[in-house]
């Protein structure tokens, strides 16, 4: 049996459609905080599973029957000790293959949003020590994560971010969720680490034209005072988290810690991965 963990998100619930297509719901479990988010999953068969990455109880509980678990990284504060314990519990009930998702950059060390991240790195670490058989998915940016750096009226204001030049293969999180499933599906990917990257890299000028050709409206792209942009999103009344986390990734894309692309992403999909222009339609709905 198959454990996705993160299953009512976007990430894990990408993954458990493409394991639905693929093979029977009996065959999959789904690890859950919240039961009534995951209720649709148990209408369809699957087992669900209800917890959290902190309540060890929970997570022994799980793991039992299961064989391989998509570990999907928590948002969580203390994620490095919840991934441990996640890990700790797949450790004791033996699971056989563990795939997890991580983080793709090219020096996470001078990252401006290394405090944010560094667990993620620090995870891959832990795996490996814990002698689990895995499969290390580290992800590039999101596509769906567009909407945040380009604003709420992106179509009336345009994109503001101090990102400059630098560019970033933003992949679909539906497209990186059924490489996911089509590892736990498949043998031959043991204790390999792949970057999961879209097929080429775009700056946010591009991801402006691109928008401005779905939508029939100019959307311009502005590169950002990086000093004081921080305080341009207070002023929006975004909370200090979101103001830190976009900033940081604006910092390190301008920076070109994700200027890298591979082909493991479609050799993983059996198909090259969506392309900026259908990536955009998609999350903004054009």
């Amino acid at each position: 049996m198959i454990l996705v963990t993160g299953a009512t998100g976007h990430l894990g619930s990408a993954a458990v459609s493409q394991l639905l297509k693929n093979t029977a719901a009996k065959n999959i479990a789904v690890f859950a905080r919240d039961e009534n988010k995951a209720n649709h999953l148990k209408e369809k068969g699957i087992d669900v599973r209800i917890g959290s990455y902190d309540d060890i109880q929970s997570l022994d509980l799980a793991m039992q029957g299961i064989e391989k678990l998509l570990l999907i990284s928590s948002n969580g504060q203390t994620r490095g000790q919840q991934h441990q314990n996640v890990l700790a519990a797949a450790k004791k009930a033996r699971i056989k293959h563990v795939v997890y998702t991580g983080i793709a950059m090219k020096n996470i060390e001078t990252a401006a949003i290394r405090p944010f991240m560094i667990d993620l790195i620090k995870t891959e670490d832990y795996i490996r020590e814990t002698g689990l058989t895995y499969t290390v998915l580290r992800n590039t940016l999101y596509a769906g994560g567009n909407p945040l750096y380009a604003g709420a009226k992106v179509f009336e204001t345009g994109i503001y971010l101090p990102a400059g030049n630098g560019k970033a293969p933003f992949a679909l999180r539906r497209e990186m969720g059924e490489a996911a499933a089509n590892i736990l599906l498949q043998n031959g990917h043991e204790n390999q680490t792949y970057e999961i990257t879209g097929s080429d890299l775009y700056s946010f000028k591009d991801v402006a034209n691109a928008l401005s050709a779905l939508s029939a409206r100019t959307v311009n792209y502005t590169d950002a005072d990086p000093v004081t942009f921080p305080s341009k999103l207070k002023e929006l009344g975004l909370p200090e988290i979101v103001v830190l986390l976009v900033s940081g990734f604006a910092a390190d894309i301008k920076n070109h810690q994700f200027e890298h692309v591979t082909k493991d992403l479609e050799k993983l999909l059996g198909r090259k991965p969506a392309s900026l222009k259908e990536s955009l339609k998609e999350v903004f709905n054009v």
